[in-house]
This record gives C-alpha cells, structure tokens and sequence, in this order.
C-alpha cells in the first residue's frame, strides 16, 4: 500500500524532529527550508534524540513552495509568529484534497487555517524537549508524545475520526508516540497549563524548568497561574480535573532541565508566541467574564520584552 506523503513546514525543533522521523520511516516526506537549505544539501539533516539519533542525506528538500507538489498532509511546525505567511504557503501544498495537522503552541491557531483551507484540518500538542541547536541540528532531550485532535469549526468536540486515526498510526509507525483526543480545544487548554507557567516564566526570570519548579514561591506562582487557566477553560465548558495541576508538576519535576521555547527565542532575539499563548486565552476569558490577573500580568511583561527586541 502507497503511504501518505507529509509536506513540512517549518523543518525546526519539532517539524524537523517529527518529519525526520517519518522520513527514516519510509513515508515520503519534502521539507521546505529557508535559510537552513544550503546546509542541509550538503551536510544533510541531523537529530540527535532519546529515540535513536538520525543523519540524513537523502531528503526532498525545497526553497520554492512554488515547486513543491501537493501532500496528503502537511504538517505545520512554524511559530505562530510566523502565521501570516501561511496564506501563500498552505494551500497550494493541501491542494483540493490534502489535510493540515498543525502542530503549534497556543488558542485558536486551528480556526486560523480552516479560514485558509476549510475544515481539512487537525491540530497536535507537542509534549517535547526538543531544541534546535544549529542549522539542519536538532537535539531532541526528553518526552516527545504528541496530543492529537481533529478539527471542527462549531468548537464541538469531534471524537476520535477516520483521518485523526489515519494519521495516528503513521505517526505511530514512524516511532512517535500519540494520544489521540476526542477533544482538541480541552487539549489545547491542557498545554496552556504548562506553556502559559513555563514558557512564560523562564523566560522572564531566565531559568531553565528544574529551577522554577524547586523554588517554592515560583512554584507556588505557577499553581496560581494554573488555576487561572483552569478556571478559563471551564468558562469555555472545557472541564480539567484539580489534580491535574499536580500532574503537570510532577511530570516538570521529573523532566531533564530545559529552556522552554520562549527562553530561546529571546535569547536569540527571535519573536515571541505571546499572542497565541497568552493573548487568544485572555482575550477568551474576557469574552467569558472570568479574569486572569496572573496570567494578564505575565502577558504584559512579555509584550515588553518582545517590543524590545533588536529591529
């Protein structure tokens, strides 16, 4: 049997982590690329990983969207902040029929695409400590499920569908570890519970994750922020248990020391995800009557520091 063929977009610490591994797999797998291109032709793409590290030569690598013909999916692994291109590079790559998993941080990104392409869209949540390092150099250190849901325009829960559990196994074969959710938009405030404390936090306070969670009063903070979340996505009938609070500190307890995404980016001076991380959900609490003084006070710091940034 033929197999999918996935299009990447955004060949970095997770679109180059996931599609490296369904290339090593045997799916067919084209990876645009922009300023990494000249580097992966001639050194290829390398992964070192918890999973089995990977140097790979043979890839279909592209500059040229305009070259690239379409995939049955294609993943879309750029940072939000990169959103406004999609209109140009999305469609011609899912062409009348392809479907787009979009693996992003943050609320709403989803209803974005469907704007672009319909309703041929499913999102994924990336539970990972993946970092790239240098170009066509990703270091995959800890984790790697991936949350996956499908996609429904009226915000409904969809159950676990034909194309959500299509794609699952080729994911699944290729190696990833997959947890197919009847409900994307509560599995989307679940990662809110940790991106909004921990993305937000070491970045302000330039600390890796092992460090904020053994500090007793950051700790506390985080519970805090949490709660403001949780109490936001009951407002938008999305119901997380109490004690999911407490898993989502063991689980930071038990992972290696990270710098979160957002650390990196400003360290490298790159844009921050603050809109779709901390604004999409304040702006829904606020459309829901429920304040996140917590959370708002953590989002105007980090429009600071993202307005700070070098030109």
């Amino acid at each position: 049997m033929t197999k999918r063929s996935y299009a990447i977009l955004g060949t970095g610490a997770i679109g180059g982590l996931y599609g490296a591994r369904l290339h090593a797999a045997g799916f067919p797998v084209r990876f645009l690329l922009n300023r990494d291109y000249e580097q992966v032709r001639d050194h290829g793409l390398r992964v070192d990983s918890i999973w089995g590290d990977l140097h790979l030569r043979d890839l279909d690598i592209y500059q040229d969207v305009a070259q690239m013909p379409p995939a049955d999916v294609t993943i879309v692994a750029l940072k939000t902040t990169q959103n406004s291109d999609l209109s140009t590079l999305l469609p011609p790559l899912v062409g009348d029929r392809g479907l787009a998993l979009v693996l992003q941080n943050g609320l709403g990104v989803e209803d974005e695409i469907a704007r672009m392409i319909g309703d041929r869209v499913l999102g994924g949540l990336c539970f990972t400590c993946s970092n790239k390092v240098a170009p066509g150099y990703i270091h995959h250190l800890d984790e790697g499920k991936i949350a996956l849901g499908d996609f429904r325009p009226d915000g409904q829960p969809s159950g676990i569908t034909d194309r959500l559990d299509a794609i699952a196994t080729d994911l699944e074969t290729a190696g990833i570890p997959i947890d197919r959710q009847a409900d994307l938009i509560l599995a989307r405030w679940k990662k809110l519970m940790w991106n909004i404390p921990f993305n937000g936090l070491s970045a302000i306070l330039n600390a890796k994750t092992d460090a904020l969670v053994a500090d007793p009063a950051i700790r506390t903070l985080a519970i805090e922020l949490m709660q403001e979340i949780r109490a936001a996505a009951a407002a938008a009938d999305r119901h997380i248990p109490a004690d999911f609070i407490e898993t989502m500190l063991t689980t930071t307890d038990a992972m290696r020391p990270y710098l979160t995404s957002m650390k990196l980016d400003l360290d490298h001076d790159r844009p921050l995800e603050v809109e779709a991380i901390f604004g999409n959900p304040i702006r829904a609490a606020q459309a829901s009557g429920v304040a996140m003084p917590q959370t708002l006070t953590l989002y105007r710091q980090l429009k600071f520091l993202a307005d700070r940034r070098s030109p």
